[in-house]
């Protein structure tokens, strides 16, 4: 019954009523990055959802356009800028997700929305992780470990995709608050990772090799 009908009923409320209340604060945000990194404000891009249907995620900008001498966008680290960096580490580029929940794309609590090229890269197990619709808050946060790897990410999506409760979105919940402190602690604004699919690629290219 949560699975079917209470989680998407809770998303729908929550997401209108953080909507409203947060309003203030997305108007300073906006004129925040309008300031420090240009326009647009909303960064788009195609993310995989539920039943491995595409959707375009929304966030806070948080990178600005500079580029080098042939015209070229540097690269993403050398473009991060402080405030950016910031609203990474305290998770606020994401709340323009909220829309994304109230239009039914996203979901509070559940896997992260990654790039739709990543899909031929999933094991089978994992790919059950697309059975449930894509989170703003990820099951992961469950690991405590704010730079979990790929293999631990996909897992644990995977598994909380087959055993969906009340129970652990409540446990993900309170895990989130820890994993904001660690994040503003250790500043994860500055984190990057390897893509899943040129790490997953490297792996098939040793095995070969070996």
């Amino acid at each position: 019954m949560y699975r079917k009908f209470f989680k998407r009923f809770f998303d729908i409320i929550l997401s209108l009523v953080c909507l409203i209340i947060l309003s203030p604060l997305f108007l300073v945000i906006a004129i925040l990055i309008r300031i420090f990194m240009g326009s647009p404000v909303i960064f788009r891009q195609e993310r995989c959802g539920k039943g491995n249907q595409s959707f375009y995620i929304l966030k806070f900008r948080t990178m600005t356009d500079k580029k080098d001498e042939n015209g070229e966008l540097l690269p993403d680290a050398l473009r991060r800028s402080a405030f950016g960096n910031f609203l990474r580490g305290t998770s606020l580029d994401e709340l323009p997700e909220l829309i994304n929940i109230l239009k039914g794309e996203m979901s509070f609590i559940g896997p992260r929305p990654l790039l739709t090229h990543y899909y031929p890269y999933y094991t089978e197990r994992e790919l059950h992780r697309l059975d449930v619709r894509a989170g703003l808050v990820p099951p992961e946060v469950l690991s405590l470990d704010i730079t979990p790897s790929w293999d631990t990410q996909l897992e644990t999506e995977a598994d909380y995709a087959l055993n969906l409760n009340f129970i652990t979105d409540i446990k993900v919940i309170f895990a989130t608050f820890v994993i904001l402190y660690k994040r503003l602690r250790y500043n994860y604004g500055g984190y990057d990772r390897q893509a899943l699919s040129v790490e997953r690629a490297e792996k098939v290219k040793e095995s070969v090799e070996v």
